[in-house]
């Protein structure tokens, strides 16, 4: 559905997007995350068209981004990280004026204005003024025009930017109920935002990729694995010697000593059973066993591990 392919943007000699290259499959939902200034907004405005790349180029749906950009506008729904809305204009007489933009027939603009309202849940407020709207139902009017001409894919840079986190809840499920239907990129520096709503994760640093994939295999990729957290009551020493001898036993740390237990966290290489290996171990030297359990994998520690490493 979309194929980047080595594209690159500069600001002067600041290099904004630097040779990255992605695929987003039909149906996806892809989180792009990064710190602020990574590039995130720069990609999303040349995937819409609303930049041309200084090298490289994109493909959506087989259209290229220098040759058919108003096919590919056709085909995106685009809420920018600002959000511009004319607040002066009314919700119903803004979408009307947005469907007409978007070239929707005189005959079907009352329903495809009408099924926005309703999807975007706006019914409340159809009657408003812009202006008189708080701002997550901006954003919802935001999402709203973004879907008007039932669009197959949706790019929405920072959608909850700014919103309390009642709004923000409100605004996730209302981007889950799109996916499925829609191909949907969301950029985002907010960890919770992207691992709530997004089935694939992208995270780019200083204009480049520094990992792609679901959370386990980003992990990976930042050389993490398994994390074991452990609690053993024993000699101190002996038990920090035996742990490092644990084969598959990657990072060793130490968490202190609390009511004579040892408390441990160890980033385990994913293809060994280290909490096997610790039972026998505590169990070999006559030690009590007082904690064991294997840790969910973080996507912030993923994060800033990948984005404060020196990019290439």
């Amino acid at each position: 559905m979309i194929k980047v392919e080595n594209i690159s943007k500069s600001y002067g000699p600041t290099k904004a997007v630097n040779n990255i290259s992605f695929r987003v499959r039909k149906g996806d939902v892809l989180g792009f995350l990064g710190p602020n200034g990574a590039g995130k907004s720069t990609t999303m405005r040349m995937l819409t068209c609303y930049l041309s790349p200084d090298e490289g180029t994109a493909k959506i749906d087989g259209f290229d981004i220098h040759q058919d950009s108003i096919e590919i506008r056709k085909k995106i729904g685009y809420l920018p990280e600002n959000n511009p809305l004319y607040l002066d204009m009314g919700v119903i007489e803004y979408l009307k004026f947005i469907a007409k933009i978007r070239q929707i027939p005189k005959s079907s603009l009352k329903t495809k204005v009408d099924r926005a309202i309703e999807i975007c849940g706006l019914g409340s407020y159809s009657h408003k003024d812009i202006g008189e709207l708080s701002k997550g139902y901006r954003q919802r009017l935001g999402l709203a025009q973004a879907l008007i001409h039932d669009p197959e894919i949706l790019i929405l840079d920072e959608p909850t930017i700014g919103l309390d986190p009642h709004q923000i809840i409100e605004i996730r499920h209302l981007i889950k109920s799109i996916g499925g239907e829609k191909t949907i990129i969301i950029s985002s520096h907010i960890l919770p935002e992207i691992s709530a709503t997004c089935d694939r994760v992208l995270i780019i640093a200083k204009g480049q990729i520094v990992g792609s994939g679901t959370p386990q295999e980003l992990a990976s990729i930042s050389g993490g694995g398994l994390t074991i957290n452990t609690g053993i009551r024993g000699p101190r020493e002996n038990v920090i010697n035996a742990l490092n001898q644990l084969e598959g036993a990657v990072n060793i740390k130490n968490l202190g000593e609390e009511n004579g237990v040892n408390r441990f966290k160890l980033t385990a290489d994913k293809n060994k059973d280290l909490g096997e290996k610790i039972f026998f171990m505590v169990s070999k030297n006559g030690w009590s066993l007082t904690e064991l359990h294997r840790e969910e994998i973080n996507l912030e520690d993923v994060f800033l591990d990948l984005t404060t490493k020196e990019v290439s």
